[in-house]
């Protein structure tokens, strides 16, 4: 391993471990920000619905841990690792990233601001930390008996939910793009709890006692047309946004075939369609 690789996998288990002291759950991460272990199941050897439970490392966000020495196994299994992610949901402190993204074309924070004035609530002093194409991430704390799901721009464009089964990429982490860094004034606080109108945004509509639309219902329909008119260049991000909103409205399984079809008519493959909504299933706190 070159010197530089060393050094950057050296710093990332100092963060990691300054984090863990402050209660947060980390796992490592390559520097394309994705976990760096990879499963132990991936050739289809164990069950697909293994959490942890084989005892073997290589289960994403659920190997993630506050205990020192098992931070330390997990980085010696993966030497290459730049950076950490903090695991959301977890206690004690039930995080929730609020990311602010920078590359969707639109002002995610004045979004936010926005929702924040139509919604009667404030951004408190919180945790912020910044990312490497200058978007940010707010750390609020959710109560311990509430899961707030993951979601992708289900708020307004630009903003993503990271809950429960997510993860963020932590302070000091050095990825492909740069460095992950908090902002200055902020690496004193702590994650501020989430002012409840926000929270209440942040949850899901509660389930209808009818039965979920099928695929030919309207909101189906516009969701497969949202993706047979997508351009080259526009494909994979459309295919995402409406497998997201899919699994948010209780019928990406019914839509799962449907979808498929449609990116494969605009010129994805069935695999690359396949695990695009499978990201987007596990985005929003659903298994693919």
């Amino acid at each position: 391993m070159a010197t530089t690789d060393r050094q950057a996998a050296t710093l990332a288990l100092a963060h990691a471990l300054s984090a863990a002291e402050r209660g947060l759950a980390v796992i490592p991460l390559s520097r394309n920000k994705l976990p760096a272990l990879r499963s132990p199941h991936h050739d289809g050897s164990g069950p697909a619905s293994c959490h942890g439970e084989c005892g073997r490392f290589g289960h994403g966000v659920y190997d993630a841990s506050s205990d020192p020495a098992r931070i330390r196994e997990l980085f010696a299994a993966a030497p290459w690792a730049g950076g950490y992610g903090i695991a959301c949901g977890l206690p004690p402190h039930h995080l929730i990233g609020v990311d602010l993204d920078t590359k969707t074309g639109t002002d995610a924070s004045a979004a936010l601001r926005e929702l924040a004035l139509r919604n009667l609530f404030t951004i408190p002093a919180t945790v912020v930390v910044i990312t490497p194409s200058g978007g940010r991430h707010l750390w609020l704390t959710g109560p311990p008996d509430v899961v707030v799901p993951n979601s992708a721009g289900r708020l307004a464009p630009g903003i993503d939910i990271r809950g429960a089964g997510g993860y963020l990429v932590g302070p000091g982490s050095r990825t492909d793009h740069g460095v992950y860094a908090t902002a200055p004034g902020t690496a004193h606080l702590g994650p501020a709890a989430c002012p409840p109108a926000l929270l209440h945004l942040l949850l899901p509509p509660p389930r209808s006692a009818h039965p979920a639309p099928s695929p030919a219902g309207d909101h189906g329909r516009g969701l497969i047309h949202f993706v047979l008119t997508a351009h080259e260049g526009q494909r994979n991000t459309r295919l995402f946004w409406a497998a997201c909103r899919a699994y948010e409205n209780g019928i990406g399984p019914a839509l799962l075939v449907p979808l498929i079809e449609a990116a494969v008519d605009t010129g994805l493959t069935e695999r690359e369609a396949r695990a695009t909504i499978a990201s987007a299933a596990r985005m929003t706190g659903h298994r693919p």
